[in-house]
């Protein structure tokens, strides 16, 4: 699930919402004013930032234009108003999507995942599972967009779990991919090396297929 930044100067509101995405499956923080939410933005990169329009001193609108300047972090603008020219404004400052207040968390969540699912497939070389992100371009892995620092060998055995998620692949297939191994090799490499990209993404990533080999899931 994502990681959210939700802006909200009621604090009861703010509280039942995160409370709410939180039995989700989201990790949300929140703030009050959008002074802060910039601040927490630059130290702490949330997924996406769900933004009250009313908010005292820079209101949500302004927020989204100041982080579209130099950010392209998904944005939902959270409105009471349902005005017409209100999600037009929201739209054109570069938000992703709105939502009127208020709102059951479900059709929140709901919102939430499509505009993620948008922001994936605009980036291809870029896949989110969870809380991992794996880019290829970049050739980095992030887990909580803390960067993880994986050995050439094991990027590389990653980077192939995940090119087919849920597909089984053997020790040998892994063998010849990673290792370039295409005669029977030492299957012992493959099982050190899962186990040691175990430990830095978390186990629940990759599967073990008895007598076969592995594959990735996403949680």
């Amino acid at each position: 699930m994502a990681r959210i930044l939700l802006v909200e100067d009621d604090f009861s509101a703010r509280a039942a919402l995160g409370l709410a995405l939180s039995r989700l499956g989201h990790r949300v923080g929140g703030v009050a004013d959008g002074e802060s939410a910039l601040a927490e933005i630059s130290v702490r990169r949330p997924e996406l930032a769900l933004l009250d329009v009313m908010l005292p001193g820079l209101d949500g609108i302004e927020v989204c234009r100041r982080i579209r300047n130099s950010d392209s972090l998904p944005v939902i603008l959270l409105t009471a108003l349902g005005d017409d020219l209100d999600v037009v404004t929201g739209l054109e400052a570069g938000a992703d999507d709105y939502v009127v207040k208020p709102v059951e968390p479900r059709v929140l969540d709901a919102r939430i995942r499509s505009v993620l699912r948008r922001v994936t497939s605009a980036r291809p070389d870029v896949t989110a599972y969870g809380d991992l992100v794996v880019d290829r371009a970049a050739l980095r892995v992030l887990r909580d967009g803390v960067d993880l620092r994986l050995t050439p060998t094991e990027l590389r055995l990653l980077l192939e779990l995940t090119r087919m998620p849920g597909k089984a692949l053997t020790r040998r297939q892994l063998l010849a991919e990673v290792w370039e191994i295409t005669h029977a090799g030492d299957s012992r490499l493959v099982d050190a090396c899962v186990q040691r990209v175990r430990a830095k993404i978390s186990a629940e990533y990759i599967e073990t297929v008895r007598g076969f080999g592995y594959r990735f899931v996403a949680p």
